[in-house]
């Protein structure tokens, strides 16, 4: 939990790089919806919004006040929330979810495949165990029911039917990176980044990695590559697996 401190030198390192990040390629102003994390709202999100504005996507808060978890009707609201973007701007929108907003991302990407374009998560446990985190406590007291208390915790690993992109930490203090983890498919991967789990939505790498993700052409996904320098700040994902295979 103390490496979470690091969430403070990321934003400070993220002001600092802006000027570094107006660099990174520029989208082709398709909508994005950003997703915040467990007790956070979309002032959370702020910076990661401001970031992708700049470099030329209309990107929208999900306007629900704070994440407290799936309370009921929360699915409709989010589904209605996501048929309302993509009727307004007539395309599919991409998903970028932070932790636990990443978990409903995915899942309205299950749902709504033809609205969406692709999803990045950033930190998301949706491959984990229920309690293989340091915030399963606050979980059950802001939701109100059981962590374990989760219909089909077995299709939550499944990658949904669009491109996705699932973004950890190893050092993340707050979840266990494992359960972070995307399948490597045709359309799926992980891409690992160094810091902290609070500072996923400000980290310059992660924010990097999201504007390459958002910059591909609509149907011609490709897997994020780490040749020359990029392999410096980006390690192999999957490097246990290979190793061992």
């Amino acid at each position: 939990m103390l490496m979470e401190l690091r969430a403070v030198a990321e934003l400070s390192a993220f002001f600092a790089m802006i000027p570094l990040l107006r660099l990174v390629p520029t989208g082709d102003g398709h909508p994005v919806l950003v997703l915040p994390g467990l007790a956070a709202s979309d002032v959370s999100t702020q910076p990661l919004r401001g970031f992708l504005d700049d470099r030329g996507y209309p990107t929208h808060g999900w306007k629900l006040g704070t994440n407290f978890g799936p309370r009921p009707g929360l699915k409709a609201q989010l589904q209605e929330g996501l048929a309302q973007l993509h009727a307004r701007h007539g395309r599919k929108v991409s998903l970028v979810g932070w932790s636990l907003g990443g978990i409903f991302a995915r899942e309205m990407a299950r749902r709504a495949p033809d609205q969406v374009r692709n999803v990045i998560t950033l930190g998301s446990p949706f491959a984990g165990e229920p309690r293989a985190s340091n915030a399963w406590r606050l979980y059950e007291m802001v939701s109100e029911r059981s962590a374990d208390d989760w219909p089909d915790r077995e299709s939550m690993r499944t990658p949904p039917p669009v491109p996705s992109t699932a973004i950890f930490s190893r050092s993340d203090g707050i979840v266990a990176w494992q359960g972070c983890l995307e399948r490597e498919g045709p359309t799926s991967e992980s891409i690992e980044v160094d810091g902290s789990h609070c500072g996923l939505g400000h980290n310059p790498a992660v924010l990097y990695a999201i504007a390459d993700r958002l910059a591909q052409p609509e149907g011609a996904w490709q897997p994020f590559h780490r040749h020359g320098p990029r392999r410096f700040l980006f390690p192999d994902p999957y490097r246990d697996t290979r190793a061992s295979a």
